[in-house]
Formats: structure tokens, sequence, C-alpha cells
């Protein structure tokens, strides 16, 4: 783990903040490529991820001080851990596909198109975003004595985000990073197999990523909000967006619209 690159005088550059502005730049870039495939108006779409991207930093702080009510109600100075903090990766989400289907809707972008072009960038800016919370040792792991378990050493982490330090725990960072690669190459292969339809890549997504995060929560050992004292908060969004996935996949599938084609050039590039 790495947390801090460099000082710049007064100013600490921090591993986690160049890594989230990477993931976010990743996904965007990827998606304005795909976009330009599906015949998609690449600007449009760089406005709609820029308000995407902004959407998402607010929503998952906002999730972290919902789930964290009760702490930040009783240290209300520590609510400028927000300013270091990537918050709730369920609250950017939330918050980023409703804010994208109000600016789809405004411009009179085709929905569900828009939404497969930027699924696979979501996975892949997730991927880029793990390794930054590896590096920062928050979202880390239960202790195990499993022998891929990693052990931080590092004070600065245990400082600002509270990492057990020389403790082997369970790299649910890497667990995440890797789950989000194979949800990426997933759904690429999903769309080269087939015919599909508009807002199948999306909803696979939508689908497999809950699943995949279901199972990663019960590996966590950072304090989380839970849901009638049984569930993390992340697991009981999963567990909202799963069948709801499942719904939406019959229905669009169902409905017959086909996915634009690519051309075979577009679709390597893609």
């Amino acid at each position: 783990m790495f947390p801090k690159l460099f000082d710049l005088g007064p100013v600490s550059i921090y591993t986690y903040g160049v890594l989230l502005a990477s993931a976010y730049l990743a996904g965007l870039w990827y998606a304005t490529v795909r976009a330009g495939t599906r015949g998609l108006d690449r600007d449009r779409v760089m406005d709609l991820g820029i308000y995407i991207i902004i959407s998402a930093l607010l929503g998952a702080k906002l999730l972290l001080i919902v789930v964290e009510v009760d702490h930040f109600r009783q240290n209300p100075a520590e609510i400028v851990t927000l300013l270091r903090s990537g918050g709730v990766f369920y609250g950017g989400l939330i918050a980023s596909v409703a804010v994208a289907f109000w600016f789809i809707r405004r411009h009179g972008l085709p929905l569900w198109t828009t939404c497969d072009a930027f699924a696979p960038g979501i996975a892949l800016g997730q991927a880029v975003g793990r390794i930054g919370c590896l590096m920062a040792g928050c979202c880390y792991g239960r202790p195990t004595e499993l022998p891929w378990g990693i052990t931080f050493t590092n004070q600065l982490a245990a400082a600002n985000v509270g990492t057990p330090l020389v403790v082997s725990l369970h790299p649910t960072q890497l667990y995440e990073f890797g789950a989000a690669l194979l949800i990426l190459g997933g759904l690429l292969l999903a769309e080269r197999s087939g015919k599909g339809f508009a807002g199948r890549t999306f909803w696979t997504y939508l689908l497999l990523y809950p699943m995949a995060r279901f199972v990663i929560e019960f590996y966590r050992g950072d304090p989380r909000g839970t849901v009638f004292d049984l569930v993390s908060t992340s697991q009981f969004v999963s567990l909202l967006l799963i069948p709801t996935s499942i719904v939406m996949l019959i229905v669009l599938g169902r409905s017959g619209t086909p996915a634009p084609a690519q051309t075979e050039a577009h679709a390597r590039a893609a």
C-alpha cells in the first residue's frame, strides 16, 4: 500500500485521489469510444459523462453520510474526512443513473443504447478505483489466515481510514478488482455472441455486479451501516437490484429492440 504519493508544500497528493480520477477518466474515455461505434453523438456523450462523474462523487459521499449518520452526528468535525473519502459506490451509482436518465431524456438520446455504451466503462472504472482503495487501505477485509491475506503497515492509512495494521486481512479490494475485470470481459464477450437487444449490456452489468458485491461484503471488515441488523447497506441495495435487473432483461428481451449494429473495425476498437 502507498496512501500518499508526495507533498507539494502544504498540499498532499494521495494515491487514492489520483487513481479515483484515473478511474473516472478511463470509464469516460471508453464510453465515448463505444458511443462512436453505436452512432451516438460523442460530444453529447462526453457532456453526459461529466454530469455522471459529478453526480457519482456527490451521491457516493451523500450515502456515506446516511450510512454513518450516527458517527458524524457524534463527531461533526470529521465531516471533513469526506474530502479524502470516495464514499459508498452504490450511492454514486444510484445518483449517476438518475442524473443520466434525466440527461438522456432531456437531450433525446436513445435510452438503452446510451446506457449500453457506458456499462463496460463503469466496470473498467471500478477496477481502477479498487486499486486506489488498496493503496489507501480503505474497504479492507476481515482477518484471515488464508495464504493470500494481505497485511497493511502504513500508519497514515490507519490514521486516515482506520486500516488495521500488522493483521492478515482478506484482500477485498482485489476481490472486487478481479470481479470488475471478469464482468467487463463477460459484457464484451456477450456483445460479440449472437444478436443482443438494446439495454442488455447495461442490465447485465446491474445483475452481475450486485451478485459479486453481495458475496464480497461478507469478507469486508471496515465499519459499514446495516439494514435491519441483518445485511450491510450495499447488500440490501444488491438484493433490490438483482431481481430488478432480471425483470428488465426479460422485458427488454421480449420487446425485440435490436442493439445498434457495429462495423467490424469499430467492434474491434470498442
